[in-house]
């Protein structure tokens, strides 16, 4: 049996809202992945949160995040650059031997090389098919000061370009949220600490990412982290 998590609650306790509860819904988003059959259904609620719904073939997830403790949303764009680069070059190749296949006396149908060049344009179409699943376009959110991932959405292109006016309206929350943080560091570093017990509580984070992201609160705290305290230089 794992030992009991122990942590100093100093600070003010504020209710997280459920899923289910009455609440005001300041902005909401449904981001769908037809490749990747998931469904992420976000919602900015009572000001200071966001509800997260994520539905994928064989899980559902459904949690509530406090903005007092995330980051400004990071985007992240992958291009197949290797996908791209074969298919182009397939398609030129397709390209060549159409040219010399049409530029021959001896009709398409019947060219010896009509064969070669109905594969390539084969082959060329699986390549560009797994270039377009490959390049993605990620939004995600991490903790402050735990560094944490609490939220990954990932889609195909054009993803930025949906979601762009949410996610600027949830970096507005965040930073009216981030107005509602303890007056102390060390105040807010307990609070992140206790968020960061619920969201493994819930099964948001894994035991191996909330000890990572505990660590790095814990580090906060350590004199190393504190700025320095100037000294007044003794009289002589």
């Amino acid at each position: 049996m794992p030992p009991p998590e122990h942590i100093v609650l100093e600070s003010d306790l504020r209710q997280v809202p459920d899923l289910r509860d009455a609440r005001t819904v300041h902005a909401q988003i449904e981001l769908r992945s037809r490749l990747r059959s998931r469904v992420v259904q976000l919602e900015i609620i009572d000001y200071y949160y966001l509800s997260v719904r994520s539905h994928s073939r064989s899980i559902l997830l459904e949690y509530v995040l406090d903005l007092r403790f995330v980051d400004a949303p990071r985007r992240l764009r992958h291009i197949a650059w290797r996908w791209i680069s074969c298919s182009l070059l397939l398609m030129a190749l397709a390209l060549a031997i159409a040219s010399r296949i049409d530029s021959s006396a001896t009709p398409w149908w019947q060219h010896a090389w009509l064969p070669v060049c109905v594969t390539i344009v084969v082959i060329w179409a699986f390549a560009t098919l797994v270039g377009v699943y490959r390049t993605t376009e990620t939004v995600s959110l991490l903790s402050t000061h735990g560094a944490a991932r609490l939220l990954e959405c990932t889609g195909g292109l054009g993803a930025f370009h949906v979601s762009r006016h949410f996610m600027a309206k949830l970096a507005a929350h965040i930073r009216l949220a981030s107005g509602a943080r303890r007056r102390t560091k060390a105040e807010h570093l307990r609070d992140e600490m206790r968020e960061h017990l619920r969201l493994k509580e819930i099964g948001v984070l894994s035991a191996g990412e909330y000890e990572t992201a505990k660590a790095r609160i814990l580090d906060q705290h350590s004199p190393a982290a504190q700025p320095p305290v100037a000294r007044a230089s003794p009289s002589l």
